[in-house]
């Protein structure tokens, strides 16, 4: 028997329609026509094979337009998607999450003119979840399934509950999209969502790493210019494979089992066959591409640093040791743009990037004056709003760490 104290269980979303996959070049001249035939926003989505498979391609592209219905696209079947990206020309987007989904969207030349990303509308209206499922609950009523966002889309063809899960992702969107627009209107807020929202859709992809192989998990552990070259040819190997048959590179071998080959290489072949740290599914079906990546390591000449050149700043926790002045502005200053962020009912790091705060504390212009503090913002991201809500704030912050110093101590860093 249900406790009448608990509230009734919210009933499921279900889809308008039946679930079906345009995958032949008919369906797909239909789905265009249909696409054309709608009127106002358009719902997008993308699922990917993240973990699954090497590249970060779309295998699925969802879309829905009132007056269109539902399209399921399978972007694996078709070499040109131009007519689709022409009959989407103009018309805003409608994406939750947006940065994750353009860039495999762009790979297939599907561009946005304008978007309305519904994850970052429910950040700045305050939402305390941002999920989708915890979107439409509170703003649709209806409880949003999302038992399959990790499947491996690559899988054809895609089982029929992927796809009703699927077409629920963008058959919802647009209703909460209108929900979100009416409360952005009520806060006050559509200018700062506008200028947000057009962050995300022009932001460029960050350049890749001189040196990716850093990025493995625990590589830090690893100590001396040799081993790191064993690390650096594991990963190279790894990667190389990874690409050639398209798998996840985590899936063929954990980053762990590669720091631990690099920790303590082995002599010889069998002994890294042998090792119980080094598994994952091609750890001993590649035992010879790994072993000759140990060796190449072993007798490389072109050692890597042991010291990383970057010019990210230290932890704030280091700040204080470092850079005492730059610590006691940050501590200064956090407060005062937590208390701002609280006044607008936002989340501080979507009034300012924590980056840009951190960077003009760390070297503030001379004279700190709120313009010149609105310069150094603008320059690290910063957009026109987030200035005009922070930089005389910041500013009078830094006035206050100059003058009173051990009043800021003491402030979480």
């Amino acid at each position: 028997m249900t406790d009448p104290a608990e509230p009734a269980p919210l009933p499921d979303a279900t889809p308008a329609q039946p679930v079906e996959v345009v995958a032949d070049p008919d369906a797909y001249r239909d789905a265009v026509r249909r696409i054309v035939a709608g009127s106002g926003p358009i719902a997008v989505d993308a699922e990917r094979a993240s973990g699954f498979r090497y590249s970060q391609r779309a295998y699925l592209i969802q879309l829905f337009r009132r007056g269109s219905g539902t399209v399921l696209l399978d972007p694996i079947a078709f070499d040109d998607l131009s007519e689709l990206a022409e009959a989407m020309r103009g018309a805003e987007w409608v994406l939750h999450a947006a940065s994750q989904d353009l860039p495999c969207l762009l790979e297939v030349g599907l561009v946005p003119d304008r978007i309305f990303d519904t994850e970052l509308g429910a950040r700045l209206l305050g939402f305390e979840r941002v999920g989708l499922g915890a979107v439409v609950e509170r703003l649709l009523g209806l409880h949003l399934a999302k038992e399959h966002s990790a499947a491996d889309w690559s899988t054809r063809p895609l089982p029929t509950p992927w796809l009703v899960y699927a077409a629920l992702d963008v058959e919802l969107l647009l209703d909460v999209r209108d929900a979100e627009e009416a409360l952005l209107v009520e806060q006050d807020k559509t200018e700062i969502a506008r200028q947000e929202f057009e962050s995300v859709r022009t932001r460029e992809a960050k350049p890749a790493p001189a040196e990716p192989w850093r990025r493995l998990s625990g590589v830090h552990a690893v100590r001396g210019a040799r081993n790191l070259a064993v690390a650096r040819s594991l990963w190279q190997a790894r990667d190389a494979y990874a690409r050639q048959i398209d798998a996840a590179p985590g899936r063929l071998v954990p980053d762990a089992s590669l720091v631990a080959v690099a920790r303590t290489p082995p002599g010889s072949k069998r002994e890294l066959a042998g090792m119980r740290s080094f598994s994952g599914r091609a750890s001993r079906s590649e035992i010879d591409r790994w072993w000759a990546a140990v060796e190449a390591g072993l007798a490389a000449e072109d050692l890597p640093s042991t010291r990383v050149q970057s010019d990210a700043l230290p932890p704030p926790r280091a700040w204080s040791d470092r850079n005492p002045e730059a610590d006691r502005r940050l501590k200064a200053a956090r407060p005062a743009v937590a208390a701002i962020a609280e006044a607008m009912a936002l989340p501080a790091e979507n009034l300012l990037p924590p980056e840009a705060l951190r960077r003009v504390a760390w070297e503030p212009p001379q004279p700190a004056t709120a313009e010149a503090i609105a310069e150094v913002l603008e320059q690290h991201a910063a957009r026109p709003w987030q200035v005009v809500a922070t930089a005389q704030a910041i500013a009078d912050a830094f006035v206050r760490a100059a003058q009173a110093p051990a009043e800021t101590d003491g402030s979480p860093s």
